[in-house]
């Protein structure tokens, strides 16, 4: 088969590329099969931060735990009213250039599947409906009791029928899993709503820090890895064990990895490509080079 013409994704940019070529990309893509395996660096663009880059909140918070969340009502209330402020940022964002790139290359049957480390829920927005959510979605919420789950809007009006407006939130950053800093007085007097059905405590459909995502989740995304042609990594600092055994598995199993990435990550040794480049204008390029016929 004819190889596609290389694709000039460093145009203006000298300082562009880190360890390969990013025309290699363009390569594994072209022969089809690739899995995507998306971080929030491809979502900053849609204006939700992420937390380890340059400016990532990691640098100014730490996130709720799970342990924190279980433990008692304290911790619940203290995340219930941050997000209760802050997680209309996410509801708000909308799918960016890399998101509706990534959707084209999976139409096009050049990505066969996407696993997104995203809560946003912003692949499923562009229409990539079989991106398998690894960390879980903000706009669901599941009771730790009973298992129902609900939308995360009918969560807000209760919240809001319980509270009123908090009188807070504008001009606050709000962090990736959408909540933001409150003044403790407002967090004090803030008032958690119940599981309907049966009064039981609700949570975020998320995946918490210091909790495990579900294994028949991580069995599907191995399957997607396993029959890959090619793992690209995009927006990812593959700090976190749950993003990176997949690049591991990946590279052990002699699968090429490329990762497109601002900036260095974990899982670099792994990955037989790494390009330094903002996602959304590239991945755009890519996509529509690789919409052409055949030259």
């Amino acid at each position: 088969m004819r190889m596609r013409p290389m694709i000039d994704w460093q145009a203006g940019d000298a300082h562009a590329r880190r360890d390969g070529s990013p025309e290699e990309v363009g390569r594994l893509l072209a022969g089809r099969g690739v899995v995507v395996l998306s971080g929030a660096g491809l979502s900053t663009e849609s204006g939700i931060p992420d937390y380890r880059g340059a400016t990532g909140s990691l640098r100014r918070h730490t996130p709720m735990t799970y342990q924190d969340f279980v433990a008692g009502e304290e911790g619940r209330r203290r995340y219930w009213a941050r997000s209760h402020v802050g997680w209309r940022t996410i509801a708000r964002a909308r799918p960016n250039d890399g998101h509706r790139a990534v959707e084209a290359l999976r139409r096009s049957g050049h990505v066969s599947g996407v696993i997104t480390q995203n809560v946003d829920g912003l692949h499923r927005a562009v229409g990539t409906h079989d991106a398998v959510e690894l960390h879980g979605g903000l706009d669901r919420v599941i009771c730790l009791q009973c298992g129902r789950t609900s939308s995360r809007e009918e969560l807000d009006r209760r919240l809001h029928a319980a509270n009123g407006p908090l009188g807070a939130g504008a001009g606050l950053r709000t962090n990736p899993d959408g909540d933001v800093e409150l003044p403790e007085e407002l967090v004090e007097r803030f008032r958690v709503v119940p599981c309907e059905a049966c009064g039981g405590i609700l949570k975020p459909d998320v995946v918490f820090f210091g909790e495990n995502v579900p294994q028949p989740r991580v069995q599907q995304c191995y399957a997607l890895v396993d029959s890959a042609s090619a793992l690209l990594v995009l927006g990812s600092s593959l700090t976190v064990m749950s993003g990176l055994r997949f690049v591991r598995r990946a590279a052990g199993n002699g699968i090429p990895v490329a990762i497109v990435n601002q900036g260095p990550t974990r899982g670099d040794r792994y990955a037989s490509v790494t390009v330094d480049l903002p996602l959304g204008a590239a991945l755009t390029r890519l996509a529509a080079e690789l919409a052409q016929p055949d030259r």
